[in-house]
This record gives C-alpha cells, sequence and structure tokens, in this order.
C-alpha cells in the first residue's frame, strides 16, 4: 500500500469539512480532504432549507450564537466576493393568535442577547404579504438564502488554488494516532496510507462512528448520537409570498416553515423525526400533516400542489427529551491526541456558521 504525508487532514467534505480545509489551506498548509461519497456535500450540506440564519435562537452565550452571528457575515462577504447566488430577502416570524404573542416577545429579547435585532411590525404593513395571516410580526432583515451547491464549489475552487486536494471516493477505515502524528487507512478506489500531524473529523452524520472507531480516541469523550430526519415538500405552481415565513418554533426545532430557493419557488419544511436509518424518502401520506401545520397563517394553502421535495438528516448529541445541544468543536484539552479536532453535533445553523467554525478550528490547530 503506497504512503503518504500531508500537513492537515479533514475527514468529511460537506461545507463545515471543506470550510475548515479552505481556512488550513489560507494558512499555507499542504492539506487533503477525504470524502467517502462520490461528491462533496451530498448528505447534510445539501439537504437543508438553504438559509443564511440571523441568529435568533440560540442560547445567549452558545457556540451556536456566537458562530451563526459571526458565520452570517462571515458568509456574505463570502458570496458577494466568490459571485455565489444568494439574497438577503428576510424573514417574518409569526404569532397567529393573541395568546401567541408573549413567546414572540421572549424571542425578540432572546435575539437582542445575541445581539441580533428583530423588528415588531405595524399591522398596515402586513399587507405586504396578503396571503399571511396574523396576529404580530416580527421581522429578522438579516435572514437570507444561499444556493448551497454554488457555495460548495467556491470553497473547493479556493481549496484547490490554494494546493488542496479535494477526495471523493474515499472512505477512512482505520485511523490511529500515536507519538503525535495520526494515521489513516484509506478505502475506496485507490487505496493507500496518510500520515498527518493534524486531523480534523468533519465526517457529519459519520462523525461519531467514525471517533469511535479511532485508536487513541478516549471513549468517555465521545457523546452519543442521535438523528433527526426531516421532510420537505415543495410547492407546485405560483404562490403569493416573496420572503420567508417562520411560525413560531415548537419543541422539535423551527417548525414547518416557508422558504424560497434563488429560481423562487416555495417549499416548505423541515418537520421532524427522530430515526435510526438513513432513509431519505419522503412519503406522501405526509402532505396532510403538512398542510395542518402551514394553513394557520395561510389559509389559502392548496394542499394538492403540496409535492414530496427531499428529505435530510440532521447529525445531533441530544435526544427526543432533552434540552437542544450545543456545537462541540474538541480539542486535545478534552480528548489529550495534539493536533486532532472533532466536530460534533453539527446541525443547523451549521451552514451558516460553517466559515465561523472554520476559524475555530484554524485557531486550536495554529
Amino acid at each position: 500500500m503506497e504512503s503518504y504525508e500531508a500537513d492537515a487532514v479533514v475527514i468529511g467534505g460537506g461545507v463545515v469539512g471543506l470550510a475548515v480545509a479552505r481556512a488550513l489551506v489560507r494558512e499555507g498548509l499542504g492539506v487533503i480532504v477525504v470524502e467517502r461519497n462520490g461528491r462533496t456535500g451530498e448528505e447534510t450540506s445539501s439537504r437543508n432549507s438553504e438559509v443564511i440564519h440571523a441568529g435568533i435562537y440560540y442560547r445567549t452565550g452558545s457556540l451556536k450564537a456566537q458562530l451563526c452571528r459571526e458565520g452570517r457575515d462571515r458568509l456574505y462577504n463570502f458570496c458577494r466576493d466568490w459571485r455565489v447566488p444568494h439574497r438577503q430577502c428576510g424573514k417574518w416570524i409569526v404569532a397567529v393568535e393573541p395568546e401567541q404573542v408573549p413567546a414572540l416577545e421572549r424571542l425578540k429579547t432572546n435575539a437582542a442577547a445575541n445581539d441580533v435585532q428583530l423588528e415588531w411590525l405595524a399591522s398596515a404593513r402586513h399587507r405586504e404579504e396578503p396571503a399571511l395571516r396574523a396576529e404580530a410580526v416580527l421581522s429578522s432583515p438579516l435572514t437570507g438564502i444561499i444556493d448551497a451547491h454554488a457555495y460548495i464549489q467556491a470553497l473547493v475552487a479556493d481549496i484547490e488554488a490554494g494546493g488542496g486536494w479535494v477526495v471523493c471516493h474515499t472512505p477512512v477505515e482505520q485511523l490511529v494516532s500515536e507519538d503525535r502524528h495520526h494515521r489513516l487507512v484509506l478505502g475506496g478506489d485507490a487505496p493507500c496510507e496518510l500520515r498527518t500531524p493534524r486531523v480534523v473529523n468533519a465526517a457529519g452524520l459519520a462523525a461519531i462512528p467514525l471517533a469511535q472507531r479511532w485508536e487513541g480516541m478516549p471513549a468517555s469523550e465521545i457523546p452519543r448520537a442521535y438523528w433527526s430526519k426531516g421532510h420537505y415538500f415543495a410547492y407546485s405552481g405560483r404562490h403569493p409570498f416573496s420572503r420567508l415565513i417562520y411560525p413560531l418554533p415548537d419543541a422539535t426545532g423551527l417548525g414547518v416553515h416557508l422558504t424560497l430557493d434563488m429560481a423562487g419557488q416555495a417549499r416548505f419544511g423541515p418537520d421532524a423525526h427522530w430515526v435510526e436509518t438513513g432513509d431519505l424518502t419522503v412519503p406522501a401520506s405526509l402532505r396532510e400533516r403538512f398542510a395542518e401545520a402551514v394553513r394557520p397563517w395561510w389559509p389559502g394553502l392548496d394542499p394538492d400542489r403540496l409535492v414530496p421535495a427531499y428529505a435530510g438528516i440532521r447529525p445531533r448529541i441530544h435526544g427526543p427529551d432533552d434540552a437542544p445541544a450545543d456545537f462541540v468543536i474538541q480539542g486535545s484539552e478534552r480528548h489529550g491526541l495534539p493536533g486532532a479536532v472533532n466536530l460534533f453535533g453539527i446541525e443547523s445553523p451549521g451552514l451558516t456558521a460553517s466559515l465561523a467554525i472554520a476559524e475555530r478550528v484554524r485557531e486550536r490547530l495554529a
């Protein structure tokens, strides 16, 4: 088996892994990204709402709050510099009934604590979305949408321009840490061995299983993995909305909301289901459940125009009865392996925060 060396290896070719690799390449390191799938970004990175989040919902002081806000600004700048299609279209968060207004007020307070300003809309402005039924509305002007596939392509282009490599069809079959170095045995089309002083586990859904197979990684530092599946339905034909519409969040997440893609097509989702398999089918039988979730704020919805679109699975480190967990950026201060970083529980707002997460990883490996 051929053996090679690299300054750094990033395991996982989703947006976070690619952003980390880009940050390390820009430090002058020789970086290899290894991705088990046939293309980059095939899993969580391309199966989400493609929303640039403002940083509204997260616990004040948490990594999610800090890195969402920082990553949001970095991502808008990156999109402008690299001409990645995006639009700062804003979103409305709506209370449908009077008794929901206090929850909106609490959300506004939490956002302000995260240094994100939301605006109460006067009832006269509700007419900007004439199909919407709402008792009260908070506007988030910093929320936007992005073409996630174009973002992935731009990250790969920047990595390769800096001399880095992105290699697909390359699963990690063995990972051993010893003597301040890390040895990876890679499978796929060209099996080989890689040695490196720096390795980043950014494998998303596979991050925890990979850490469990990592020789030298203490089992006590590896959280339990949970998977949450979210379905999306597209809306066939024209719709009346010009911005994103979100209900109040619920116990499982942000609720079934309306997002737009760069072509203006509307889609609804995600819902949330705890799963143990990677099945990505979207049952048509969920159509009525989606319609019931949307009708309170869009009474004119035609459920027959809801079309199964796609599903995604979020890598969570909290279960259905737990409080939402924060991002985990785990370095040697926890696991004791110099030059190694684990990224656990990188779910939403992972895409928005990706460039900020990359900076944190770069700092740890400096």
